[in-house]
């Protein structure tokens, strides 16, 4: 069999980044040589469809791979991942420098599809559907209903040495990204309605993973050098109710946390209305776990929440802060919000900036409402001026700089444990538990002689941002 080279190019969350190291995986498996894409025969984009900046970043990034068509050695460039299955047709319609337009339903057999493609048989692009319509409705009757979903493939026995685990259900999975933070994808789909978001739509109905699936990727993880699991999903409060255990993260945890080799685990998006004492507990107390929540917020004001199609209030969403800071001070508190929305009056906004003021989180990502097809929101009638949510979003933004600002100088004098992933002369550069990859700043540590991977503690002298500047701690 001729060996093909292929690239993966990869847009959008760690969920992506999980989806994009399966199919390294299975193309490695199936004789594909991964390449940079300056080099590589095939290009795959690995898209995202988020929010509208997403899809253009993704559109660019393929009209990128195609020319290399012309400047490179590419022969084909293929569309995978989040926009490709959310239009598909429509996408490969528009979209002519695009050789391809994969659904998730096509990556058990993705090697097959790419070499067909290059042997310049056409490819016909799904239709796309609501793909929470391909699962029961009820949670627990899924697990008999098997479906292609991303970052759950399984492989075949006889996988080569070093493309996942080398026993167990053998996860299929090549790292494109040796650093010494890896994503581990707890679940994947989403059974909320929130009225701004089309995810589900494309992403179907709420999935886990199975405990001892999780348990094997994370060893096998270990061994690959990664230091610190970052596990995602689009709801990890909800992991574990379609296995008949609501409370199943909180048995996982300390057993990811013991994993060889691994020194820290941290858990993204947690919904904030589905947190529960034994969580906050596990996540405070257990050696391994940080103490750090991402709670996805939206908003503070209780009626914009409802409009949403989620739960809060005020009052709820300040005592959940006040819990989590007394079990522990030092707990990293991030979260995103939406300004904008249809119907938010000035005194709906004071009382999110009233919010966020009283809390001050570590990180505070704004975004600005914009219609997204196919969600209920969309058809709402009280849609305010994009002008006018832009002047909110700067507004916001201008004030959640200054919080997250303030709160990063309260932690100076604190000592925090940087997980190192650059280093440069003296320098080393990582995030402490506190910080999240990618999102939430770093921590420069000066004078300290580490490498990548290393845990150096550090004690915090000057802040920039939500960026800090340490010290190693002398003993």
């Amino acid at each position: 069999m001729d060996e093909h080279s292929v690239a993966i190019v990869t847009l959008g969350c760690a969920r992506n980044e999980v989806d994009s190291e399966e199919l390294a995986g299975r193309l490695a498996a199936d004789g594909f040589r991964l390449v940079d894409a300056a080099d590589a025969e095939t290009v795959v984009v690995n898209t995202c469809a988020f929010v509208e900046q997403a899809k253009k970043d993704s559109v660019d990034a393929l009209l990128e791979a195609a020319d290399l068509k012309e400047h490179g050695s590419a022969k084909a460039v293929v569309a995978v991942g989040c926009l490709a299955e959310r239009y598909g047709f429509q996408l490969a319609t528009q979209l002519s420098e695009a050789d391809g337009v994969l659904s998730f339903d096509d990556y058990d057999e993705i090697g097959e599809r790419l070499r067909n493609i290059l042997a310049g048989k056409a490819h016909v692009p799904h239709v796309p559907k609501d793909r929470r319509q391909l699962l029961p409705v009820t949670p627990v009757d899924r697990l008999s209903v098997r479906r292609s979903i991303p970052g759950h493939g399984h492989a075949a026995p006889d996988l080569p040495e070093g493309i996942g685990p080398a026993s167990g259900p053998r996860p299929v999975r090549r790292r494109l990204d040796g650093g010494p933070t890896a994503p581990l994808k707890l679940a994947s789909g989403c059974d909320r309605r929130c009225s701004f978001c089309a995810i589900p739509t494309w992403r179907g109905s709420f999935v886990s993973r199975r405990p001892a699936d999780l348990l094997d990727e994370a060893r096998w993880l270990g061994a690959q050098g990664v230091r610190e699991l970052f596990l995602v999903s689009e709801n990890s409060t909800s992991y574990g109710k379609d296995l008949g255990d609501l409370r199943l993260l909180e048995s996982l945890l300390p057993r990811l946390a013991d994993v060889d080799g691994i020194e820290r685990v941290r858990v993204s998006y947690l919904q904030p209305a589905e947190m529960r004492e034994p969580l906050i507990e596990v996540m405070t107390s257990t050696p391994g776990v940080v103490p750090y929540f991402d709670l996805s917020f939206q908003h503070a004001s209780a009626a914009v929440l409802r409009r949403m199609r989620r739960f809060g209030t005020v009052r709820a969403f300040t005592e959940l802060v006040t819990t989590i800071r007394e079990r522990a001070p030092y707990a990293g508190i991030r979260s995103n919000v939406i300004v904008g929305f249809p119907g938010e009056t000035e005194s709906q906004l004071a009382e999110l900036e009233a919010f966020l003021t009283e809390v001050r989180l570590d990180v505070v990502g704004v975004f600005g409402y914009s219609d997204e097809e196919n969600t209920e929101a969309a058809g709402f009638d009280d849609k305010i001026d994009p002008d006018e949510v832009a002047e909110r979003v700067e507004r916001l933004q201008a004030l959640v700089e200054e919080l997250v600002a303030q709160r990063a100088e309260d932690r100076i004098g604190e000592t925090v444990s940087v997980l190192v992933e650059a280093v440069d002369g003296g320098d080393a550069e990582g995030r402490a538990a506190h910080q999240g990859p990618d999102v939430d700043g770093s921590t420069t540590v000066h004078g300290v002689d580490a490498s990548v991977g290393d845990l150096v503690t550090a004690r915090v002298i000057a802040a920039e941002g939500a960026d800090l500047v340490a010290r190693p701690e002398t003993r």
